[in-house]
């Protein structure tokens, strides 16, 4: 069976809304979509806006990255993309939204129909950061003092997908009070009433947490769907796909600072040079300056280095050992404590267990420094040197790296941010002192 194909410009050739349709079905894979999308010049977006149904819009942007989103929406006169957004998903077009400028987003949003634009203000209302912003409605809620009878009515028109998950049941001030499925409803006697059927150990999160935060919740207790509670009333839920892609992009975002830039926020094709320059700059200045401090430590051991020329022929590799070393043993640490395995409190325990995989690792590079040095034929004392030097750098570049993310984290910075790249600068410095102090000690022509 012939597979169809149909792109972007091929619909705005045909101009018809069902072209829209035929898109959608031949393009499932939302990167795709998003890549053709954002390629739009203003006129092609406008004429692609033009063909859109209040269908074909959910469907398209359901999912879509946010920033793609705004993008395609900024390209459009201020009347259209409102009538695109009432169209979206408010959770959907509250996010969108965000990626443009507050200016034009106010312009949008006064020309939104009244009844859609309510709720992206409801979802606009909450910091971009927290679980609030990513609230959808919670369908499936019943009142105590119904019978389960009375109950499964009510829920009789909501989805199969929601009612297989949960059923909330709120008192007459919609304060959560427990939960129950829907099959524990229906195996029910109709007579009984949803509170001797529902279980009140609820998990839940607040709005104003961290979205990260109630993700890792929802995943630790493998749920479908978390309540969102505001003074003990319910105000929404967060569902496991969304939350999905929250993990995502924190990951994402934690990657990104690890190699000493800022998140980008947007995906990558659509950042241009300058985009990606200021993303980087501030880092990469920053530890320029930081790594300053490795030129001076050079020069202040510059006679032992005139007197052992042999010494200089191992920097490198004593240096980036120590660094590779530190930056193991942090993104390990980082990725735990974003999963919330590890706290400062177990401090002690991840320094023991370092420390001890710090000194096996020595061990073996101390073993292969000494091989690399005599080959290279410097020497009995200066390859006792490099071997006794590489095992102090990696058991020191442990200790750091474990000590470091957990200090960062107290101070209430991000871990991912700073820690490989500090810790490799830090290294490479201290490694040199520790390099010739231990030469000074060892070879007989520097003491």
């Amino acid at each position: 069976m012939a597979t169809l194909t149909i792109d972007l410009n091929e619909v705005l050739r045909l101009g018809v809304p069902r072209a829209i349709i035929l898109w959608l079905a031949a393009i499932p894979s939302l990167r795709e979509r998003e890549h053709e999308l954002a390629a739009l010049e203003p006129h092609e977006a406008a004429e692609f806006a033009a063909l859109l149904t209040p269908q074909t819009a959910a469907e398209l942007f359901d999912g879509l990255n946010p920033y793609v989103t705004g993008y395609f929406l900024e390209s459009l006169a201020a009347g259209q993309a409102a009538k695109v957004i009432g169209w979206i998903h408010p959770d959907e077009a509250g996010r969108a939204l965000r990626e443009i400028p507050t200016a034009n987003r106010h312009s949008i949003l006064e020309l939104v129909d009244e009844a859609a634009r309510q709720p992206i203000v409801d979802a606009l209302s909450w910091p971009e950061e927290s679980a609030g912003a990513w609230l959808q409605p919670a369908l499936a809620v019943v009142r105590t003092g119904q019978t389960v009878a009375d109950a499964t009515g009510s829920l009789s028109n909501t989805s199969s997908s929601t009612r297989a998950s949960y059923i909330y049941v709120t008192d007459p001030d919609d304060t959560l009070v427990g939960v129950a499925s829907f099959r524990d409803l229906v195996l029910a006697s109709p007579e009984t009433l949803v509170e001797s059927v529902m279980k009140t150990d609820v998990v839940t999160a607040t709005p104003l947490e961290d979205r990260e935060f109630a993700a890792r919740t929802l995943n630790d207790h493998r749920l479908k769907v978390l309540p969102v509670v505001d003074g003990g009333r319910l105000v929404g839920v967060l569902t496991a796909e969304d939350m999905a892609s929250v993990l995502e992009e924190e990951v994402t975002e934690d990657a990104e600072r690890q190699g000493g830039s800022a998140p980008l926020d947007m995906p990558y094709l659509q950042a241009g040079p300058f985009t990606l320059w200021r993303k980087r700059i501030v880092w990469i200045a920053v530890l320029f300056a930081a790594e300053m401090y490795t030129g001076t430590v050079m020069r202040a051991f510059e006679d032992e280095l005139s007197t052992v020329v042999a010494l200089s022929f191992f920097i490198p590799l004593l240096i980036g050992t120590g660094g590779n070393v530190g930056t193991q043993v942090s993104s390990t640490l980082i990725r735990s404590m974003a999963t919330g395995q590890v706290g400062i409190r177990n401090l002690p325990r991840i320094l023991g267990k370092e420390v001890c995989a710090g000194l096996l690792i020595a061990v073996t590079m101390a073993a292969l420094a000494g091989l690399r040095a005599l080959t290279l034929g410097v020497g009995y004392e200066v390859g006792l040197t490099v071997a006794i030097s590489i095992a102090a750098i990696v058991v020191w570049s442990s200790v750091l790296a474990s000590i470091l993310p957990l200090v960062i984290k107290k101070i209430r910075l991000d871990p991912a941010a700073v820690s490989s790249p500090l810790i490799t600068t830090l290294v490479d410095g201290t490694g040199l002192v520790i390099y010739f102090t231990v030469a000074k000690l060892l070879i007989s022509a520097l003491q």
